[in-house]
């Protein structure tokens, strides 16, 4: 008699995807040149750029749904100076640009009625667009998949305790809950967790360095640097207003006296769904109370309107037609604070609980902003005309809500070479760059705590620009407007130190300080560093070299005649012929 067994997990670290096999059935065996594990941009770069030198490429994909937060909601692209991007980053952004150049992909308004803002203000029309809709992002990413002819194995989870096998400090193969085996050359973990990563025995870190690690600032506990995304003053911590004796609020923690800012712990910065919303009433799904609601989850919510918030709490960023990236915004809004800390090392099954969570906090917070009669009328007015869309996240767990949870941190690899603050302040460069960052150093906050007065603060956004490249001629302006100044990542950020492995590469949960990756991890720089490990590992496959051995010379020419932009010097950006015998 067949045997099941069954595990579900909510994509882009927890997906949706039913994993099941028949223990009767023979399990697969597959061979290549380069296996990478993941579901994120960095997993299909990677696999694009092996087809495109000639090797055998399989992406083996947690999720259902590929493409990470890149078709998971996050449209409205964080990036900055958006020259630091060519390559197949490049391409994709092309590739959106072209998706909409297309009337028939106008349904719900038209081209000349919609205006993005923010940071994307005035690209539309451009040669490249950095707005998009989930599905449009999921139909291009897939279009990719059938024009490359990509091997994509969906639903494949690592068995993460017994799955790789490993010998004279190579991987030799990965296996997964299904009992699948994938063999290479050189594997690439291309998640957002870094579970490949940790269960190959690297080096890794969770939480936030202390300053005195690397020598930052703005690293490790900060108070000081917490100046957005505040409550109003005096909102008490407690359940019973100003009675300790009462206890703590859900999400409140107690402050340890003894700590001080620049200390590091082993939190990590809040998570959330980035919503997918839409005003229009004929693709709107209105906002739910779930079954399992708790007010007192939104008691600070409701206590810091009465102390005089009187903003909706969101970013809602336009998206095509008549959608938006909506994101957190302000003291209490749709981050969970503090909720997820056990993320990064946990079980499937409680990663599994932890979306559930973060879940209904949302699916909550939005009821109650467009619903509870403790919220202002003009915000429950306005909020009630948005809601998840008819036609988004078709395969997440239902009313237009997405699989895909923003994992903004989890493990990060202290490899060959670490990506510090110094790197992003431009004080040090990177001597060996495959790619380039270009955004603020941000961290979201990571947890709250009651203060000695016994109000809540929350504790951890850090928002540092580095240095700046003018929007405006005078220092107020540079100040104000500036962006942070491209800077290179470093070939060893994603080469696990010598000795520990020398057929891995991870470009997601690279090796950087907490600070560092706050300005990484955004889906272009993924993108970009997914390019360069698949550039890398081919390289490395052609002829058994170790990763950590690869030459940084013949790398850069390929990097830069594929049209990875690794600089904006332009003796360092103009395109280098590839040497005749590299033949990858």
């Amino acid at each position: 008699m067949k045997s099941k067994k069954t595990l579900f997990r909510f994509a882009g670290a927890i997906s949706l995807a039913l994993m099941s096999y028949d223990g009767v059935s023979a399990a697969d065996s597959v061979e290549r040149d380069v296996v990478i594990y993941g579901s994120s941009p960095a997993a299909i770069s990677a696999a694009v750029q092996a087809g495109r030198m000639g090797k055998s490429a399989v992406v083996v994909s947690p999720e259902t749904r590929i493409g990470g937060l890149t078709t998971g909601g996050l449209g409205q692209t964080d990036i900055g100076n958006k020259s630091a991007f060519g390559g197949i980053a490049f391409e994709f952004y092309k590739d959106v640009a072209k998706w909409y150049a297309e009337s028939a992909h106008w349904t719900r308004q038209t081209p000349e009625q919609y205006k993005p803002g923010g940071q994307t203000a005035g690209t539309m029309g451009t040669d490249s667009m950095w707005t998009f809709e989930p599905s449009a992002a999921l139909a291009i990413l897939e279009g990719w998949e059938k024009r490359d002819k990509l091997d994509i194995r969906r639903g494949e989870w690592l068995d993460r305790t017994h799955g790789v096998v490993k010998k004279d400090g190579r991987i030799v193969s990965i296996k997964t809950l299904s009992g699948n085996v994938y063999r290479g050359k050189v594997f690439i973990d291309a998640t957002y967790e870094g579970d490949l990563m940790a269960a190959a025995g690297v080096s890794y870190t969770v939480g936030r360095e202390a300053n005195s690690v690397y020598g930052e600032t703005i690293s490790g506990i900060q108070f000081r640097e917490a100046k957005a995304h505040q409550l109003k003053w005096h909102v008490s911590a407690y359940r019973e207003e100003g009675n300790p004796e009462s206890g703590l609020l859900p999400g409140v923690e107690p402050r340890n006296p003894a700590e001080k800012d620049g200390d590091g712990d082993k939190r990590v910065q809040a998570y959330n769904f980035r919503m997918c919303l839409t005003d229009d009433p004929e693709n709107r799904i209105p906002f739910k109370k779930p079954a399992n609601y708790d007010e007192l989850e939104y008691e600070l919510l409701f206590r810091n309107f009465a102390k005089g918030e009187n903003a909706v709490p969101w970013i809602n960023s336009k998206m095509p037609n008549r959608k938006t990236d909506t994101n957190n915004n302000r003291g209490f809004s749709t981050d969970f604070i503090g909720r997820n800390y056990e993320w990064p090392e946990a079980s499937y099954e409680r990663r599994a609980e932890i979306f559930r969570a973060h879940l209904d906090y949302q699916r909550g917070l939005m009821w109650t902003l467009a619903n509870h009669p403790r919220v202002p009328e003009k915000i429950r007015a306005e909020v009630s005309r948005w809601g998840t869309c008819k036609d988004e996240f078709l395969d997440g767990p239902g009313d237009g809500w997405q699989s895909q949870l923003y994992v903004r941190e989890a493990r990060r690899m202290v490899g060959d070479y670490v990506m510090t603050e110094h790197e992003c302040r431009g004080d040090r460069k990177a001597p060996r760059p495959v790619a380039m960052g270009a955004y603020t150093m941000d961290s979201h906050h990571v947890r709250r705590v009651v203060t000695a007065r016994g109000n809540v603060q929350n504790e951890g956004d850090v928002q540092d620009r580095g240095r700046y490249s003018a929007w405006g001629p005078d220092a107020a302006k540079r100040a104000k407007g500036g962006r942070m100044k491209p800077y290179g990542i470093d070939y060893g950020a994603i080469c696990p130190k010598r000795g520990e492995c020398e057929n891995l590469l991870v470009p997601v949960c690279l090796s950087a300080s907490h600070m560092a990756f706050g300005s990484i991890r955004m889906e272009p720089v993924f993108f970009a560093l997914g390019q360069a490990a698949g550039t890398a590992a081919s390289m490395a496959s052609a002829n058994g070299a170790a990763v950590q051995d690869v030459p940084y010379a013949e790398l850069r020419a390929r990097l830069l005649a594929d049209g990875q932009v690794i600089s904006l010097e332009k003796s360092a950006s103009a395109p280098i012929p590839a040497p005749r015998e590299m033949a990858f």
